[in-house]
């Protein structure tokens, strides 16, 4: 696959599969899976972004305020010192906000 246009032509449409895919078409989109990833980290790559920008981030699309996550991290001080980062997201802290915010506890770690 070699520029940006080749994988839109490239992965087959399974719109309107009623059938389950075969074992060859299994493998077929399982390495076309791994292609198109390998090319989306070798031409797309996410930019590396700190726990404490995730949750900005994160907080900022959902139009939420210091208020709104200090009990998710534990009391206000906590709140004012990771959302200002002068401090870190504890483990405990990124399971819970993992849950709250529904993302992979990896993001605040």
């Amino acid at each position: 696959m070699r520029g940006h246009g080749a994988c839109h032509w490239s992965m087959p449409s399974n719109r309107g599969l009623i059938k389950p895919l075969s074992p060859e078409e299994e493998a077929l989109a399982e390495v076309l899976t791994l292609l198109i990833e390998d090319y989306e980290e070798k031409h797309h790559p996410l930019p590396s972004v700190s726990p404490n920008e995730s949750l900005n981030a994160l907080m900022e699309e959902r139009g939420l305020k210091h208020k709104d996550i200090w009990p998710v991290l534990g009391n206000k001080g906590a709140a004012t010192e990771v959302l200002s980062g002068r401090r870190s997201i504890s483990k405990a802290q990124a399971k819970r906000l993992a849950e709250f915010f529904h993302v992979p506890v990896d993001l605040f770690i």
